[in-house]
């Protein structure tokens, strides 16, 4: 999941090398959070949130399959 995270993301920052997810793995919650270059954070959350909206859907879905619940966070 941290992989589909950081690949998709790759596409929308300018500072692809700075991107970090660490992933903070509980019982049936995944807590992500992602870092990267202070320039890429609006791009990150998207217009009106929708980028990052859009990536907390696909992992809460891939999370789902295993009967688990996933949470994306933007940590400054």
């Amino acid at each position: 999941m941290k992989d589909f995270v950081i690949g998709t993301l790759r596409w929308f920052v300018e500072h692809p090398d700075d991107l970090r997810v660490s992933a903070l793995d509980g019982e049936k919650t995944l807590v992500m959070e992602v870092r990267c270059h202070a320039d890429d954070v609006g791009k990150v959350i998207g217009k009106n949130g929708k980028v990052i909206q859009s990536l907390r859907t696909l992992a809460s879905a891939l999370a789902s399959k295993s009967n688990r619940r996933a949470v994306l966070e933007i940590v400054e």
